[in-house]
């Protein structure tokens, strides 16, 4: 209510109730006017109540929820479903126009407000959390491999006869698709094992360079966040290089921004180099449904050119779901989550070094990779080929999720192109191995059950003979690869 409504109210009710209640809607809107007035995360997360008050009130905002709308276009935000209304607080409209996802709507100044707003407050948290010289950022509607698609495309502007793209191997199928999707040839480079480690081979990118010629590649696509024994890509080592040759740079952070390392070789590689832009996964980072993604770089010119690439408008709900998530949280909540999550990863190491070397196995060294870890199965590949997929298919059925057991010499063809050792990011690594990894939101309860549940597993499959194992386990069972770039 406005003022002359509380104004009102005091013919009816007590005044000094009403002048309680007055104060009480004004502390909401105070904090409602700092977000507004400073666009940033704020430092501590908002009560539900004052989310929805300042959720409504954008709202109300959109024509579909004028009092005396009268809709005769085919464009209206009708809703059968009330309960579909409610699930999207009524913001029906989406965000953008048809020819910029960023446009402001005549028809929704709330929604428009809401986009705007979240922009604003995710870039606040990039900032925060590392890439302090990122100056432009929006969420899209679709998940990392969509939006690296995205940003291919919009390259293709800028280089016309560019036909390559350079690619450190991952062994994710998204990766590898949203370069195919958007018409380019990927260049696989093969990575170089240093210890246990699988790290980028500059010296074969930049080969690639000189026998293609730098005019013909469309970019550098790198990769922070992976599994172990990967480890993030030398990004400060790449940037220079894709300076060196002015080719652009590309970064897949799908899972990054919960890491300050991965977060810190962006804001170096930025720094030294060239990056053109980084794409982030909300739900990964953020812990929202599925569905969304965050494009972020330097150079906002860049930036807005790749939001107006998007054909027509987009859905509101990743964006309604990250902005409702950091509010809750505040600044010292997401930080508080990422100083846990820290924590736990060195807690995760030991419980999982611990159990490796009562099985005759050991944890693989790899620290260069913050959030991923990988133990070695050499113990079961010497009793059966099956044995190593059949303890994913085990743990998987005894609902340990994300776990990923990697056998040796899986072949894999995606897209036309035909991957040795899959899922490996290697031809031939040395060993078969079980990843484990500490992600947002994970607990100390989550790491002792994982532990008991697979030193079970491990001992029933020790016991078993070669001939008593599951002969009918498919290589894939157990690896949970759709759940990271």
């Amino acid at each position: 209510m406005n003022s002359e409504n509380f104004s009102l109210s005091e013919k009816i009710v007590s005044s000094s109730y009403v002048r309680q209640g007055l104060q009480a809607r004004r502390g909401h809107e105070q904090l409602i006017r700092v977000l507004l007035e400073q666009g940033k995360c704020p430092e501590e997360g908002w009560h539900e109540s004052t989310i929805e008050l300042f959720l409504n009130e954008l709202a109300v905002m959109d024509s579909n929820n004028f009092l005396g709308n009268c809709g005769v276009g085919e464009r209206e935000g009708r809703v059968s479903s009330s309960l579909v209304a409610r699930r999207h607080f009524r913001l029906i409209h989406g965000i953008g126009r048809s020819g910029d996802i960023a446009a402001i709507q005549p028809k929704a100044a709330g929604s428009s407000l809401l986009n705007k707003i979240t922009n604003s407050v995710v870039l606040d948290v990039l900032k925060f959390t590392g890439v302090r010289s990122a100056t432009s950022c929006f969420v899209v509607p679709m998940a990392t491999g969509m939006s690296l698609t995205l940003c291919f495309l919009t390259l293709r502007h800028r280089r016309p006869e560019a036909r390559y793209i350079l690619w450190p191997r991952i062994d994710q199928k998204s990766c590898f698709k949203s370069m195919v999707t958007a018409g380019f040839e990927p260049v696989v480079i093969e990575n170089v094992l240093e210890g246990d480690e699988l790290r980028t081979n500059l010296q074969e990118l930049e080969r690639k360079i000189e026998e293609l010629g730098a005019k013909n590649i469309l970019c550098v696509h790198s990769t922070t966040s992976c599994f172990a024994p990967r480890v993030p890509d030398r990004l400060e080592e790449l940037a220079v290089l894709c300076a060196k040759h002015d080719i652009p740079h590309i970064v897949n952070n799908a899972y990054g921004v919960q890491s300050s390392k991965c977060m810190h070789l962006i804001q170096q590689g930025a720094r030294v180099g060239r990056i053109d832009a980084f794409v982030q996964s909300l739900d990964k980072n953020f812990m929202v449904p599925v569905g969304g993604a965050i494009i972020a770089g330097f150079d906002e010119a860049f930036i807005k050119e790749i939001s107006q690439m998007y054909p027509g408008r987009a859905s509101a709900s990743p964006s309604l779901d990250v902005l409702i998530t950091l509010l809750s949280l505040g600044a010292s909540g997401y930080k508080k989550l990422l100083s846990e999550r820290k924590e736990l990863y060195g807690h995760l190491a030991q419980e999982l070094k611990a159990l490796a070397e009562k099985h005759g196995e050991r944890l693989l060294h790899t620290p260069h990779n913050p959030i991923s870890l990988a133990m070695s199965l050499n113990s079961l590949q010497g009793r059966s080929d099956k044995a190593v997929t059949q303890l994913g298919s085990m743990l998987f059925t005894r609902q340990v999720s994300g776990a990923r057991v990697i056998p040796l010499g899986v072949e894999q063809t995606v897209s036309g192109h035909t991957f040795q050792g899959f899922m490996s990011h290697a031809n031939s690594y040395p060993c078969p191995y079980l990843n484990a990894a500490s992600a947002i939101g994970i607990t100390k309860d989550d790491i002792t059950l994982c532990m008991k549940r697979l030193e079970k597993c491990l001992k029933s499959l020790k016991k078993e003979a070669p001939a008593e194992i599951n002969e009918s386990a498919s290589p894939c069972e157990g690896l949970d690869d759709q759940t990271v770039p």
